[in-house]
């Protein structure tokens, strides 16, 4: 019973660890972080990533430029960059680690405190990369309110909102975080081993061996 729960647990995590890692690299690299609808112009919409600035026309032209310089953007995206790059790494390094320590893989079969390590490790390293993740979206996403609400820009000016890779990097770090959860705690009481059974006493003589053997002679029966 015990061991279908640690398999189930361990297959849910592992769904929940590698949809997080492939929703995470997606957020990375797609343009939609940030919106921008400029009212004096409605058939442009502007979007921007940690990589490029996108302008998106109504007739469906689609035109991205890269950020000129990594100095020049503002903090939050310059370490954003650097956390969802940590991330992505953490993920292929948490399922490289974990795969060999699921229940079912052939892998050290005859190892069962090295899968029990594997586990541990590969799911510390996607609990890593969830925070990883979770960190700079949460911080450009309280940028952008910050400046959203900013009563010293006059209302003419446009306000950059929230674009949907910012949803997809929180569902990201959610699913990271806890499929590396549930690895971990998938490794309780795996590898541990069956206490040996306590050695049997040797059974007593029969009654047929102690009856081939002669009765000791009693002292009456030495006198002479």
């Amino acid at each position: 019973m015990a061991g279908g729960w640690r398999a189930r647990a361990q297959a849910g995590g592992m769904l929940l660890a590698l949809l997080g890692w492939v929703s995470s690299c997606v957020t990375t690299f797609v343009p939609l972080w940030k919106n921008l609808n400029l009212d004096l112009n409605e058939l442009e919409v502007w979007t921007m990533g940690l990589w490029q600035v996108c302008i998106a026309r109504e007739e469906g032209a689609v035109e991205c430029r890269a950020h000129g310089s990594f100095l020049a953007l503002p903090p939050e995206l310059r370490v954003s960059r650097l956390l969802m790059c940590l991330s992505n790494g953490l993920g292929l390094l948490g399922g490289l680690l974990a795969a060999p320590g699921l229940e079912g893989w052939r892998a050290c079969e005859d190892k069962p405190a090295l899968k029990r390590r594997l586990l541990l490790a590969g799911g510390a390293a996607f609990g890593t990369a969830g925070m990883a993740t979770l960190a700079p979206v949460s911080w450009v996403a309280y940028n952008t309110v910050l400046d959203f609400w900013d009563d010293t820009v006059p209302d003419i000016v446009p306000r950059w909102e929230f674009g949907e890779a910012t949803f997809l990097g929180w569902f990201a770090g959610a699913f990271l975080a806890a499929g590396g959860l549930l690895l971990a705690c998938s490794t309780r009481s795996v590898g541990t081993p069956t206490p040996p059974a306590p050695a049997c006493p040797p059974p007593p003589p029969s009654r047929a061996t102690a009856r081939s053997h002669p009765p000791h002679p009693k002292n009456a029966d030495l006198v002479i």
